[in-house]
């Protein structure tokens, strides 16, 4: 008679739990779990023994019904879901520590909107009667998973935990050392470009129920999870930045690393079991103008789940890939604070001297506010939740409201604005990641004075921006039966602003379509802002065409435009084109070295970007602007050699979508900026603003 050791994740049934049958996962469970401990009874030592734990029938996140395996779960190794068995994590070094409560959170998060809302929302599961099954070639393929990948392996449930702390880089007991993780035998990975950084990571296994197919991916270990990382509050010791001099590869450039110099884990970035920012990667071969790489991932807001996308466009599908994974992780750390920290929770009015007053970025109009039940109007006296910043015209730390420094952040309490992602940038430094987060700031802050302001603007004279580059891109916007154009945008801070147009020839669906770019060379700034608008183009006259009755609904009303998808696609529509006539006529053709003739003495060539960066921040702050950067830097993205940054310059216009909450219209600097840039003689007269929603994409 064998005996079995006791099951290390049975939990303690309550007078309730008696009383109910268990769930088929539940069950489930039990029976992997007896099996797998029967096996490991009669197996050679130095197998770990099995811990099983079911996954997917609660909530993992927090957010909905508690996880009755809340307490056992960090220590599992084993984790049956409805269709397969995750075996794991297993492998990795000590700096990548990773246990199974990372690995449920992550699952979790790429689960279908569906699943998502089941789980979160707190529904009671219900599951088929008889599922998952169990067959025993199935425990036996699992068992054979088991011990090939946990033979003579030290795994999270017998070492100690690492303390993943808020400041990236920060460690606490780290484990002893652990063996990397190479394939084992007969468990072949399920990425074969797997990257060097991927395979010095943690790894899941995951043995299909219904095929027996098996397949590895690593795991980058889940900066908020409750079992590894010990919150610590936020500090403005903590937030305060000393930037420093940085050489620069090339004077002229204002990127400090290739591309394919970041050690990137692309498997553990997109993979189906624990991919970080979501399960796969899709190209689109039917574009004809860039060679698009994108993937997306559902995001937990404060407006419920958000399909958040990232992508990127190029002339090489490696190119768009690389440039996709990069802006996917800076929209990882955009959307939530992932650095183990705690907020400063208390009211503005009790905070007011050393914190920045969310009314100087802008508020909705007191309609909105009354009309609609997602945002609520700015109480001092009301408690929110703020992070710590560093102000670089004081050279101090202040603290921002979380809701202007995370975009899917926010509670109830601070309800006042919906931000999007102005100003967050990533960068192989700190003085890299906030350059190009103001710079974004100015481009957009540019766009929509010119927008709503009516400014008079000269065109580019293409033709003399001679790069193959960009004649490339007007090449194939012919192709499609695009004219594009482009233009001057600078208002009053000197650094390049460009803003790009694509007009449709015979005027038909998609007939306009922009794009800007901000940036310290203007040849680049150009092909900046061409080659994003050439990422539009070719499906701009197909979504219209699909959506006319909306769009033409919209153009009736412009209360309906809610959407950022709706800005830039309700300007498919041709009679939306009579909106745009600054931009169809402009005042005067130039040549690219003439247009920016006057910015050249004033850039700087030093070869340190700091230099750059001062310049920029000393604009910024004789315009009469604060200059506020947050780190948001994520431990995943410090281990990449990453940095990702969120720029705030109270006053400058910020970008909002939704025709209701256009905080730029309310704000001081639409009236006096274009009298500041020498645009116009006077303030802008409330008369003159145009009501005309912006097409921004």
């Amino acid at each position: 008679m064998t005996t079995t050791a006791p099951d290390p994740a049975t939990k303690t049934p309550g007078p309730a739990a008696e009383a109910t049958a268990p769930t088929p996962l539940e069950a489930g469970r039990d029976r992997l779990q007896s099996a797998l401990a029967t096996r490991h009874a009669r197996s050679p030592e130095g197998l770990p023994a099995p811990h099983a734990v079911p996954l997917g029938a609660a909530d993992v996140l927090g957010f909905g019904r508690p996880d009755p395996y809340a307490g056992t779960r960090p220590a599992a190794n084993v984790q049956l879901t409805s269709r397969a068995v995750l075996i794991g994590p297993w492998g990795g070094g000590p700096d990548a520590a990773a246990c199974g409560q990372c690995l449920a959170m992550r699952w979790q998060r790429l689960r279908s909107r569906s699943e998502r809302e089941a789980l979160e929302l707190g529904y009671e599961p219900h599951g088929a009667v008889h599922w998952p099954v169990l067959t025993d070639y199935a425990v036996d393929a699992v068992w054979a998973a088991y011990r090939a990948v946990l033979t003579d392996r030290r795994t999270r449930p017998e070492a100690a935990p690492a303390d993943r702390n808020a400041a990236p880089g920060h460690t606490g007991a780290a484990p002893p050392p652990t063996e990397s993780a190479p394939a084992s035998p007969g468990i072949a990975p399920a990425h074969t470009d797997a990257t060097p950084a991927d395979r010095a990571l943690p790894q899941v296994t995951r043995v299909d129920l219904v095929t027996l197919a098996t397949a590895t991916f690593p795991l980058l270990p889940e900066p908020l999870c409750p079992a590894c990382v010990h919150e610590v509050p936020d500090t403005a010791e903590a937030a305060r930045m000393r930037l420093t001099p940085t050489p620069k590869p090339d004077p002229d450039g204002y990127r400090l690393r290739t591309l394919d110099s970041y050690p990137l884990p692309t498997a553990a970035l997109a993979n189906p079991v624990c991919g970080a920012l979501g399960s796969d990667t899709w190209i689109n071969p039917a574009s004809t103008t860039t060679a698009p790489v994108a993937g997306t991932h559902f995001v937990r807001g404060y407006a419920g789940l958000n399909d958040v996308t990232w992508s990127g466009q190029a002339n090489r599908y490696s190119t768009s890939r690389t440039l996709a994974h990069l802006e996917g992780l800076e929209r990882y750390a955009g959307t939530h604070r992932r650095r183990g920290t705690t907020p400063v929770v208390d009211s503005y009015a009790n905070l007011a001297g050393q914190a920045l007053n969310p009314a100087d970025c802008g508020f909705y109009t007191p309609a909105t506010y009354a009309a609609d039940p997602l945002v609520s109007p700015f109480d001092p006296d009301r408690a929110i939740p703020w992070v710590w910043g560093h102000s670089l015209r004081d050279d101090a730390p202040i603290l921002v409201p979380s809701r202007l420094a995370h975009y899917s952040a926010g509670v109830d309490a601070d309800n006042f604005v919906f931000e999007c992602s102005n100003g967050c940038a990533t960068g192989g430094s700190p003085e890299e990641a906030i350059l190009f987060a103001l710079l974004e700031l100015v481009e957009r802050d540019a766009f929509l004075l010119a927008w709503y302001g009516r400014a008079p603007l000269t065109a580019i004279d293409l033709t003399t921006a001679t790069t193959p580059a960009v004649r490339s891109m007007l090449d194939r916007a012919a192709l499609h039966g695009y004219d594009v154009h482009a233009f001057d945008t600078r208002m009053d801070l000197a650094v390049p602003v460009v803003t790009a147009l694509a007009v449709r020839r015979d005027g038909g669906p998609g007939t306009l379509s922009f794009s800007a770019a901000a940036g310290f060379d203007p040849a680049d700034t150009v092909e900046a802002a061409l080659s994003e608008v050439l990422t539009y183009i070719p499906h701009l006259p197909y979504q219209v065409t699909e959506r006319l009755p909306e769009l033409e609904a919209m153009e009736r009303d412009f209360g309906k435009v809610l959407h950022l998808k709706d800005h830039a696609q309700l300007y498919g529509l041709p009679s939306m084109a009579r909106h745009a006539a600054t931009y169809l006529e402009p005042v005067g053709v130039l040549p690219l070295e003439e247009t920016f003739a006057d910015w050249q003495p004033l850039r700087p060539r030093t070869g340190d970007l700091l230099d750059d960066l001062r310049l920029l921040r000393d604009r910024l702050t004789a315009a009469g602007h604060d200059v506020i950067a947050v780190d948001q830097t994520t431990p995943e993205q410090h281990r990449m050699g990453l940095h990702t940054v969120s720029a705030i310059v109270p006053g400058l216009l910020p970008l909002d979508f939704g025709w209701s909450r256009q905080r730029a219209l309310t704000m001081p600097r639409l009236r006096t900026a274009l009298r500041a840039a020498g645009r116009r003689a006077d303030d802008l007269p409330e008369a003159e603003i145009k009501a005309v929603p912006h097409p921004f994409p």
